[in-house]
């Protein structure tokens, strides 16, 4: 049970990733560009959860759905996947808004 949470959020990432596909929003658009994008994302957010841990805000939880790994003090081995869906997520929204402008305005060039 403790890989439930690891599993689910490597399952998010293959969700977003078949929709990057089918849709091509962001890494199968640009990988090169998206590989920066992201791993720019996610070492600002690490940064920012290992400040918040080194100020006392952040703390680890222990659940039962969690493999236990710690990268470093109240940091969970879940945490840079969570970061890295979060990252993608953000980027994949903004690609999908993009195309539904894209194809509205198009529409209505076509209608004029």
């Amino acid at each position: 049970m403790g890989f439930l949470y690891l599993f689910l959020l490597l399952a998010s990432i293959g969700c977003m990733v078949l929709l990057d596909h089918r849709f091509r929003l962001f890494f199968f658009a640009d990988a090169r560009r998206a590989a920066l994008v992201t791993g720019i994302g996610l070492a600002f957010f690490l940064l920012w959860d290992l400040g918040g841990i080194g100020l006392d805000i952040f703390y680890r939880g222990e659940t039962p759905i969690m493999l236990g790994v710690v990268l470093a003090p109240h940091l969970p081995v879940e945490e840079v996947f969570f970061l890295a869906f979060l990252c993608y997520l953000t980027m994949v929204l903004f690609g999908l808004v993009s195309l539904v402008l894209r194809r509205a305005a198009h529409r209505q060039d076509v209608n004029r």
